[in-house]
């Protein structure tokens, strides 16, 4: 890789934040430019290192082999410009981390205790993502993943953040209208909310299958645990729900709570060379807090 000139600060920077969206436009709207102003640092910047750095496809940019070469120097910027801030004497930590979290977890825990993330780091961003697919560390899509299956090989560091509990809940309405529950096998015999299945990315979240309810009963079918929460709760079905989302809904009534219980692990993710930096540490830190702190609701003590 021969440099023809120079490299500006800047156009790392509009690198870096392509790399990480995927796409020139939402790189923009993160940086607060037009994707045009995008478009013409990453070309200056290819010009300035005489390679390309990104594959244009239909759906967005991908990093070539140089780009993922320069990412991983440009990372490393990052970290040890993060480490300059941590140990200046005010300012606090500065930057962005983007956290992917499933729909559950980060929707119904995070989204209320994100302030705590930023208190104190006026120059601080934290993005969470909680769609509904699977976002890569290793594609740069996320900083922090937490999931129910570790990815393999060494460059991933994961610890597990917490256990949870899901249990059968329906509302009153649904239960004195319907047959009686006895055993587990009678809830084949009812009607359930839950998740498309060809759409579920991964297996961690069928939690029906392992319940004995056939796929017939699923006669409410979407990718939302919110929904299939709702669709509990206005009395037309039966779902199955982490105890710490159902506690939201104080009206949905546990079914079978010892024989239909079932137990899943959120894993915290980060990439092994990341795991030390200090905007990473410090929030993986005050993750695991406010994690331990709410334990008993997790487990559905």
């Amino acid at each position: 890789m021969t440099m023809k000139r120079g490299l500006d600060w800047r156009d790392l920077q509009y690198f870096h934040a392509v790399a990480r969206a995927g796409s020139l436009s939402v790189a923009g709207r993160t940086l607060g430019v037009d994707h045009a102003t995008v478009g013409r640092h990453i070309q200056s910047l290819e010009q300035a290192m005489g390679v390309s750095l990104f594959e244009r496809h239909l759906r967005g940019y991908a990093l070539t082999r140089h780009g993922e070469r320069l990412l991983a120097s440009v990372e490393a910027m990052n970290r040890e410009a993060g480490r300059l801030a941590e140990n200046a004497p005010a300012g606090g930590l500065s930057g962005t981390v983007r956290i992917s979290a499933l729909e559950g977890i980060g929707n119904f825990f995070l989204a209320s205790r994100i302030g705590k993330l930023i208190e104190g780091n006026p120059h601080l961003t934290v993005e969470m993502v909680t769609i509904q697919q699977i976002v890569t560390l290793s594609r740069h899509q996320a900083d922090i993943l937490i999931t129910l299956h570790v990815p393999p090989g060494e460059r991933f560091s994961a610890t597990p953040l917490t256990d949870y509990r899901l249990f059968v809940y329906g509302s009153p309405d649904y239960i004195a209208r319907n047959p009686p529950i006895r055993t587990t096998a009678d809830l084949a015999h009812h009607v359930f909310a839950g998740y498309v299945d060809e759409l579920l990315f991964t297996r961690g979240l069928d939690y029906l299958e392992e319940l004995g309810v056939p796929l017939k009963s699923v006669r409410i079918q979407n990718s939302s645990l919110h929904a299939q929460m709702e669709a509990a709760c206005s009395g037309i079905c039966l779902a199955v729900l982490p105890a710490f989302i159902a506690a939201e809904r104080p009206s949905l009534v546990r079914i079978l709570p010892g024989d239909a219980a079932l137990t899943r692990t959120y894993w915290l993710i980060t990439r092994s060379r990341e795991q030390d930096a200090p905007r990473i540490r410090r929030i993986c830190e005050l993750l695991r807090a406010e994690v331990e702190a709410a334990r008993a609701v997790f487990l559905g003590e």
